[in-house]
């Protein structure tokens, strides 16, 4: 009889987001049940690169697979991480997320008939895309809610080029939202809106019971605040940087506060995926939580719990994982920024 079982063997596995501002890594650790942050690391746009990692087009990514491959290595001596097992999250914008029912149907029928159905839903020749799938519930009348998503097959290539370029080995791609739930949802219930703000984009969801729902894309992100502040203010955009990480919201001009026509946008996004997930008749939405760069703006939790009237609160995805009490104030600070990487590294773990 062997007293050690697999589950308990000691395993290291990075979490890696490319973002089109910065690129993060996280490495995590686990022996059984726990979890611990044994490094972390990340290299700003701006500080390397004329270009950002990503460069948007109206239908297309492109990813600077080089530089990426060579930003990461530089983490890597940078922190002296070691491990080279990785998961990468995939851009949302990037990710092509809907929802349907299927009418009753045998359960081993269910893969060919999600397959048949995705033709009426994906924009793409299913031949272009990799598909994935998930039984969102049985209905009262035993039709099957399902989700699905679905990834161009060359935003995949460009993601293990990069892996092969940095020289790691790639365990698995996964929408950025899937890592958002799994660093904070997998003990939350009740269904609840995730607004993820990065850098250009902010992606408004709708969770319950750790799956997610429904889930849009909007081109508004943390950029748009800083530029509007810039013009507003007539400031450079570093001057713009600062007065929005300072005042967020309760930055005024005469008595107009200059955010909040952008803030509004996200706001009506809100509004349209609390509207789309009533009609599922699912649960009720009783809380609402910011990640990405730009959740710890100053003043936005507040504000949207003044417009919805629920709980508003900021992304910990480090909340079960062990650090050391020193990087306490860090981890507060960085938390929101790094929760998409902490869902990739956790993956591992699954």
């Amino acid at each position: 009889m062997s007293w050690f079982s697999l589950d308990v063997v000691p395993k290291t596995f990075l979490g890696i987001d490319v973002g089109s501002s910065a690129l993060r890594v996280v490495e995590i650790g686990g022996w059984g049940d726990r979890r611990t942050l044994k490094n972390y690391g990340e290299i700003r746009m701006r500080t390397m690169y004329k270009e950002p990692f990503r460069s948007f087009e109206k239908n297309a990514l492109l990813l600077s697979t080089n530089d990426i491959a060579k930003a990461l290595r530089g983490i890597f001596e940078e922190t002296h991480m070691a491990e080279k097992k990785a998961i990468f999250s995939i851009s949302d914008y990037s990710t092509f997320f809907t929802t349907f029912e299927l009418p009753f149907i045998k359960e081993e029928e269910l893969g060919s008939a999600v397959r048949f159905e995705a033709r009426r839903h994906v924009p793409l020749p299913l031949s272009e895309v990799v598909l994935d799938w998930q039984l969102l519930e049985k209905t009262k009348d035993k039709r099957s809610r399902i989700l699905l998503v679905a990834v161009p097959k060359e935003v995949v290539n460009y993601y293990e080029e990069i892996a092969r370029f940095a020289g790691l080995t790639l365990i698995a791609l996964e929408a950025e939202v899937f890592g958002n739930i799994r660093s904070y949802f997998k003990e939350e219930r009740e269904p609840a809106v995730l607004i993820d703000i990065g850098s250009h984009t902010t992606t408004v969801s709708v969770v319950a019971k750790s799956m997610v729902r429904l889930s849009q894309t909007i081109n508004v992100g943390g950029n748009n605040f800083t530029e509007r502040i810039a013009q507003s203010l007539s400031v450079n955009y570093r001057k713009a940087e600062e007065e929005k990480l300072q005042k967020g919201i309760h930055l005024v001009q005469g008595n107009v506060r200059i955010l909040v026509p952008i803030v509004d946008l996200i706001v009506t996004e809100i509004r349209k995926a609390l509207e789309g997930f009533d009609r599922q008749s699912a649960g009720v939405v009783r809380k609402i939580v910011l990640s990405g760069g730009s959740a710890r703006l100053p003043g936005l939790a507040e504000y949207l719990e003044k417009q919805f009237g629920k709980q508003t609160e900021v992304i910990n995805p480090f909340h079960n994982i062990l650090y050391p009490p020193l990087l306490e104030e860090v981890i507060k600070d960085m938390g929101p920024s790094y929760a998409v990487a902490v869902g990739m590294a956790l993956r591992g773990f699954e």
